[in-house]
């Protein structure tokens, strides 16, 4: 997950992911704070004991060890990302959960082996974001979460607290911007949209594949 309110990290090449969770202040933790209760509150109906959970892009586990927290005992969750990097990371601060390398473009999974896919703030950094939501159509057997940030907002809200002011407020690494009807537009020939929930400045999307 990307950062709006991150501190500098320097040539971490992991910073772009990082940040988030690393940045000090109350207004930023309070942003995720609210954005993990909105993932939470549209997530948690569609997970039953026995069912399997893939995150993907998982970056350094953070939202890892946010969603497993949350997440009934009886649930197997398996984190992914393609940096190996990011995955040592997420290891290290998630013992005993399983974490995988792989591509959101080519899972190495049959079809619908996974019964809740999740994948927070990894659309925006993709050249093809709807090759991406196919391979979650192809594997997701019941429900899948998404979030990405909100547009315009999330570039004002940049813009605002001074940074990137060249690049318009726009996140290192954001490739793709959707407003929240747009991402739902995006999503919508693939998936059915069942919640919408908009925390400040995120869209978060619960998911059924249309079959």
């Amino acid at each position: 997950m990307t950062d709006l309110l991150a501190s500098e990290h320097g040539h971490d090449p992991d910073a772009e992911f990082t940040g988030k969770y690393e940045a000090e202040g109350r207004a930023g933790r309070w942003l995720v704070d609210r954005f993990y209760a909105a993932v939470r509150r549209l997530l948690l109906p569609q997970v039953r004991p026995g069912d399997l959970v893939l995150e993907i892009g998982c970056g350094a586990g953070y939202s890892s060890f946010n969603l497993r927290e949350s997440l009934p005992a009886a649930v197997d969750f398996v984190g992914s990302d393609v940096g190996e990097t990011l995955l040592h990371k997420a290891r290290a601060r998630n013992p005993g959960t399983a974490f995988v390398r792989q591509s959101v473009y080519d899972l190495a999974l049959p079809d619908r082996s996974v019964d809740v896919v999740v994948m927070l703030e990894v659309l925006e950094h993709l050249e093809n974001p709807g090759q991406a939501l196919a391979e979650v159509h192809r594997v997701a057997r019941k429900a899948a979460v998404v979030s990405t940030p909100r547009e315009p907002l999330w570039r004002a809200l940049n813009l605002l607290r001074g940074k990137y002011i060249r690049e318009l407020g726009n996140t290192p690494g954001h490739i793709q911007h959707w407003s929240s009807h747009g991402l739902r537009r995006e999503a919508d020939g693939l998936f059915r949209v069942t919640g919408v929930a908009q925390p400040m400045p995120w869209t978060v999307l619960s998911l059924s594949p249309r079959r």
